[in-house]
Formats: structure tokens, sequence, C-alpha cells
């Protein structure tokens, strides 16, 4: 079966996000601080500096695993098939899910999408409001919140992340979720790319690197938000740190937004790449 009229809809605005982020235009300032980045890293011994990512992917990867086998994602995984039985009682496996309508997937989707940005608002205020403790856990708690909302958007699309193809593109996805949005478009038609579109796929043949000095960015903008949630932490307002609660909270927020909208609009379109390819 073929595309819809909405879902062809969907699929030219997935086209318009694209151009977008294949025009974005950094600032003379996002410009001025790539370069010290690179620069900072290009100080480290590149043995050091392959160390380095090297042991991050894998902290990725065991971190993938672990939640993809916990209780709390079993659950998730079966509300999300409770809500899509709503709208049709056969369905019964994940696979399934591509039997939906795309409407019906997007508010499934956006469910799951908007209780995991609640989530990061949440952890962002406790880390603006609480000591050393919330503050130094920020980090952590952030990766789970964005590996989890990524895994979930695949799962309700139709997409099982429980085989190596699948735990590689969800961990890409939460990689380029997390780069600087100059950096996304390019990143964005690699990954295009490197998708095999007819969605048998059970090994990963491609590179298996995922972090590197680009991925950086956004965990040193978290110090940097640390860093001024410190500052301003003896400020309050009634006994309560308002503002650093305000920061924080704020800056968790817009990194879930991206990392979530991201990942839906590459699920959206795996969903319906397939069906392109029957209305050609």
């Amino acid at each position: 079966m073929g595309m819809t009229n909405r879902e062809i809809q969907v699929w030219n605005e997935i086209g318009e996000w694209e151009q977008k982020l294949y025009q974005y235009e950094p600032t003379d300032f996002t410009v001025m601080y790539n370069r010290w980045l690179e620069q900072s890293f290009s100080l480290l011994p590149e043995e050091v500096r392959t160390r380095f990512f090297a042991k991050l992917d894998t902290m990725l990867f065991h971190l993938h695993a672990l939640m993809q086998s916990s209780q709390i994602q079993m659950d998730a995984r079966d509300r999300i098939l409770d809500a899509a039985r709503v709208y049709n009682p056969e369905i019964e496996k994940i696979t399934d899910m591509k039997l939906l309508p795309i409407d019906q997937l997007n508010y499934i989707a956006a469910q799951q999408i908007a209780r995991h940005r609640l989530y990061s608002f949440a952890q962002g205020g406790a880390s603006g409001s609480g000591g050393l403790i919330l503050l130094g856990s920020d980090i952590p708690a952030m990766t789970v919140i964005n590996v989890r909302v990524v895994q979930l958007t695949a799962i309700t699309y139709g997409f099982e992340v429980n085989t190596p193809f699948e735990m590689m593109m969800a961990l890409k996805v939460f990689h380029i979720g997390n780069m600087p949005r100059r950096l996304q478009g390019v990143a964005w038609q690699e990954l295009i790319n490197e998708t095999h579109q007819d969605g048998e796929e059970y090994f990963y043949e491609g590179s298996d690197d995922l972090t590197n000095m680009t991925w950086m960015e956004q965990p040193l903008k978290q110090l940097l938000k640390a860093g001024v949630i410190t500052m301003f932490r003896k400020k309050q307002i009634q006994g309560v740190p308002l503002l650093s609660m305000l920061i924080g909270a704020g800056s968790n927020y817009r990194m879930t937004r991206q990392v979530s909208e991201f990942a839906q609009k590459y699920y959206q379109y795996r969903y319906l790449q397939k069906k392109r390819v029957v209305n050609e």
C-alpha cells in the first residue's frame, strides 16, 4: 500500500525540515567557539583522544543495552502497545505498530516525547536547586533521559532497538541529536545514506564510532551551565534559588526538545520511506 495524502504531507514536512538543517548558518560566535574547541582538543595526543572517545562509545553501548532490558523499559513498551491497541486491537508486537496511520503514531510518540521533556525540565530544576550531588548527576541523568526518548520513539514507529542494526541507528540518532545545529545537516545526510530502506536488517555493517570532538560541545555546554547555576544559586527569592532553577530547567528542556525532534523526524522518515517506494 502506498502513501496516503496525509503521509505525503508529513513527508513534505520532513523535507522542509531537512532544508532548514542544510541551510542553517552559524553565528560568528559559534564559529569562534568551534575553533577554540578544535584547538583545545588538538593539544591532546591522538592516542589519548582515541582512547577517550572509545570509552565514551563503550559507555553508551552498555547504557543502551542496560536500559533496553530494564523493567522500566519493558513497562513503557507495554504502554505503547496498549495505546496502539486502542486504534487497532490486532497489534501484538512492536513491528505491528507500522500498521497504524502516521497521525496515530505521531500522537503516541508525542505522549512519550512530552513526558521525557517534562523529566528533563524537572531534572534541570532539581540540579539548579540542590547541592553538588544533584548538580553532578545532571549529565548522567540527561544522557539516560535522551537515550530513552530515542528508544521509545523508535519503538513507537515500529522499529525494535534490540538488534545490532537498530541499536546502532538509535545511538547515532542520539549522537546527532546532541550535535550542534550547524553540523546536523551533514550528519543527517550521512545517517540517511547509511540507513537501509527495506527495514529488514539485523546486523550492522557500517562504522561503529559514535562520539567525536563535535559531540563534546553539548557536555561542555552542560558544564558551563553548571558554572552559571553555581554562580546564581545564592540569589534566592524567599529562600528559593529560582533563577538557577530556571536556568537548569530551561537548558535541559531545550536539549531534550532538540534530541526528541531529531529522533521523531528520523523514524517518521523510516516509516514513510518504504511506502514512498511503493508509490513510485
